[in-house]
């Protein structure tokens, strides 16, 4: 990024919700640590290069412990030569908080926690919690530029606001010039991920050479829009496509909200720029919500798993018979999941394909229970169960596992903190709104909103009565009564691309397709109903549909697919990455002039 072409602003987005747990064990080890040292590393291959050229640089690689991160940069500056300005980001952490300077939950709270609790009863809603860290906004990094920093290094923000905090600070905008910020969030959401928005992980790789994708770049401009790029002899690609997987990556509904503003997804527009170039704009804004996000990560038991392979004839037979002999073993365990993958394929002429995967996995409080106990059990089958016994590897030690939890505190109470270069202490808006209806926006697409077609949306922080657009939860389509036309009974992933994630325990899917009349067909026939019936698997959940017309993309919420979160291991896709390709991979009947005349996959 640094030698490829121009750059003002470097930036390196280190947290995720797994990455949290991780950093908090090493706390736990060193109470030094808690930030990504891998940031260190590249640091010291680029901190001259980027002084050089004037590029700041803004990571959240901070993680439990930017101030011990940025005190680190100093020690790396001054090793190498480099004299950079360092500052950083704090307040995120709200276990360094005692129970009397612990928010007041507001009306409306988070997940588990009443409402009007008391800053005690918050804080003893995370004892025992490896970590505790509120979602914040841009505010801080803007500030720390400002002041002159070279190096920002933060703690737990938001992904997009590396991005939207520098652009603040570039063209002096306020904290309530809303579309502005919006747009940049909506960039900065683009990028957050990396090479997912130049043709990694996209549905219709084939199409393009992605074997070493370029990382992506915004240049953003005054009014909040956006053109999303790379640099020139990199590899990938940037189109409409590659864009609009990643705007649908891990959002759920129209409305995106942030501790800085609430940006409208459903009135971004993309547009061709050029190659590889990609235009963004008509992104509005509304106030953010007057609560953040706290992630609450902590160590939720201990696991273990084995995985029998069964080859040949009764496969069945063979996954009950391991079943019964393990079910003393198991019998006080606090959780037992058997999972049999039929992956054997009949008359094969390999073993492996002739193999299916029967895969046990195990939790409860106690490492006994899962530790010695369970593979003892399991190792002493090896003579005395099914013809052709042997497991892909053999059983190891019990392991801890996390559990991540969300809830929400006052933004105004949260102690967002940008500590300056020369040391000074800031404290930086509370990025509170109003928590109300917004009124009408002319600006906003028309007949979309709600269920019944209503505008606008309810206001940030208010949950919509039923979800919105296109029947929601219950799976309707506002459209008429669908065109007959000759069917072909195909993959949906002939015509629609998707991309899908985590967010806690619950798992996102996008999908979108090119052209209107592709829209108005997957808008009126992928119904939640219809979801449901495609993946059975979350058929008992509560699944919610929400439209954005604009980017021709229907975006669901599955809750509770992956349990307590990535961390848990609840899934053997613990954060749900191939939940789309596995719904793309299900055939429909779909119209047949809308399939395109290419061979499959060779899609553009």
């Amino acid at each position: 990024m640094l030698t490829g072409g121009p750059l003002d602003v470097l930036t390196g987005d280190y947290l995720a919700e797994l990455t949290m747990l991780i950093l908090g064990r090493d706390r736990l080890r060193n109470p030094d640590l808690g930030y990504a040292k891998t940031f260190l590393r590249q640091l010291e291959e680029g901190l001259g290069l980027a002084h050089e050229r004037g590029v700041r640089i803004v990571a959240n690689a901070g993680g439990l412990n930017p101030a011990g991160l940025a005190d680190a940069v100093r020690a790396l500056a001054d090793k190498v030569g480099v004299p950079v300005r360092v500052a950083h980001v704090e307040g995120d952490d709200l276990m360094r908080l005692g129970a009397a300077e612990v928010p007041e939950v507001p009306e409306g709270p988070g997940e588990g926690l009443p409402a009007g609790a008391s800053g005690e009863a918050l804080a003893g809603a995370w004892a025992g919690a490896l970590t505790a860290n509120a979602y914040l906004g841009g505010a801080g990094i803007t500030a720390c530029l400002r002041a002159g920093a070279d190096v920002v290094v933060t703690g737990r923000v938001t992904d997009a606001a590396l991005v939207s905090g520098p652009a603040a600070w570039w063209f002096g905008w306020g904290p309530e010039e809303y579309d502005r910020l919006a747009g940049a969030v909506v960039a900065g959401h683009v990028l957050e991920c990396g090479t997912q928005a130049t043709g990694g992980n996209y549905a219709f790789f084939t199409a393009h050479d992605v074997r070493r994708p370029g990382f992506p770049l915004a240049e953003v401009w005054e009014d909040g829009s956006a053109v999303v790029t790379k640099h020139p002899g990199t590899g990938g690609v940037v189109s409409p496509g590659t864009v609009t997987a990643q705007l649908l990556y891990e959002t759920q509904g129209a409305r995106y909200l942030g501790p800085d503003v609430t940006a409208r997804l459903d009135t971004v527009r993309l547009t061709p720029d050029g190659e590889d170039r990609v235009r963004i704009s008509g992104t509005v804004g509304e106030p953010p919500p007057d609560t953040l996000k706290v992630g609450v990560t902590r160590v939720g038991g201990w696991r273990n798993e084995v995985v029998f392979v069964l080859t040949g004839l009764d496969v069945e037979a063979k996954a009950e018979l391991v079943r019964e002999q393990l079910a003393d073993a198991l019998a006080g365990a606090a959780g037992v999941s058997w999972t049999l993958a039929r992956t054997d394929h009949a008359d094969a002429d390999t073993q492996e394909t002739a193999s299916a995967l029967l895969r046990l996995v195990v939790r409860d409080p106690s490492p006994d229970r899962v530790g010695r106990e369970l593979t003892g059990a399991a190792v002493e089958l090896a003579l005395a169960s099914y013809p052709g016994f042997h497991v892909t590897a053999p059983p190891g030690p019990a392991q801890p596992y996390g559990v991540f939890t969300s809830a929400l505190v006052p933004a105004a109470s949260v102690p967002h903190t940008a500590v300056l270069p020369d040391g000074t202490r800031l404290r930086v808006g509370g990025g509170a709104g109003p928590g109300t209806a917004a009124p009408h926006d002319p600006r906003l697409p028309a007949g979309h909103g709600t269920a019944s077609g209503a505008d606008p949306l309810p206001g940030p922080g208010v949950e919509p009565a039923v979800p919105v657009a296109g029947g929601g939860g219950v799976g309707g389509s506002p459209a008429g009564p669908p065109r007959h036309d000759p069917t072909t009974r195909a993959p949906l992933g002939l015509l629609a691309g998707a991309r899908s994630g985590d967010k806690g325990g619950d798992a996102n899917i996008g999908v979108w397709v090119e052209g209107d009349a592709a829209w108005e067909w997957l808008r009126d026939t992928l119904t939640v109903e219809f979801l449901r019936r495609l993946l059975p698997e979350t058929a008992p959940l509560a699944v919610t549909r929400h439209e954005l017309p604009r980017l021709r993309a229907l975006n669901f919420t599955v809750a509770g697919i992956l349990g307590d979160g990535v961390a848990s291991g609840h899934r053997f896709d613990p954060q749900a990455k191939a939940l789309g390709e596995w719904l793309r991979a299900r055939h429909v009947d779909i119209p047949t002039r809308l399939l395109p005349p290419t061979p499959e996959g060779n899609h553009p």
